[in-house]
């Protein structure tokens, strides 16, 4: 798995999650959702991601994007 797809693959997750947890424990966790979509339109701008940067550290191999 290449670093890119391990970024979008934990994106994903932690939506999903954020959204059940939303729905099950507490509204306020759609934050946690919006802070997701926020990190990810400024990566897609910047090209920095601080979830790329943890992944490159435990050793997943670079991709095109990050």
């Amino acid at each position: 798995m290449t670093l890119d797809r391990a970024v979008l693959a934990f994106a994903g997750s932690v939506l999903l999650v954020s959204l059940l947890l939303t729905y099950f424990v507490s509204p306020y966790f759609v934050w946690l959702s919006a802070f997701v979509g926020f990190n990810l339109i400024q990566s897609a701008f910047t090209g920095f991601c601080p979830a790329a940067i943890v992944f490159r550290k435990l050793g997943v191999k670079s991709g095109t994007a990050f």
